[in-house]
């Protein structure tokens, strides 16, 4: 089991950055999957962006070029560089983990999250 909790988010005018923070308890952090999902209003919720343990991250085309998903294993913290900021990126975004999938490259079911950061982007 993980335990996660999301820090850093907030209200910001589009163009403005923010970096979001997701502090871990876990014997073995550099093990897992994670990842940042976000929800908007009336919407479901999405993956945006995700780093193996091996480092190696994927983002969806509605933030690649512009936000940065990072992992510090030694203190066992996610983060996530968001530039560029749009009102559409309003949203509640939370953070994920999961354990390793059984082929290289993949991971199971996110099935352990944060409570949840608001960011608020206004026009």
């Amino acid at each position: 089991q993980v335990q996660l909790a999301e820090s850093g988010g907030g209200s910001v005018q589009a163009g403005g950055s923010l970096r979001l923070s997701c502090a871990a308890s876990a014997k073995r952090y550099s093990w897992y999957c994670m990842a940042w999902f976000r929800q908007a209003p009336g919407k479901d919720r999405e993956r945006i962006a995700r780093i193996l343990n091996s480092g190696r991250t994927e983002y969806a085309d509605l933030v690649k070029g512009r936000f940065t998903i990072s992992r510090d294993n030694i203190n066992k913290t996610l983060f996530l560089q968001m530039d560029g900021l749009k009102p559409e990126d309003t949203a509640i975004y939370y953070c994920a983990a999961a354990a390793p999938g059984p082929v290289s490259g993949t991971c199971q079911d996110f099935r352990n999250w944060g409570q949840g950061t608001q960011v608020t982007v206004s026009s």
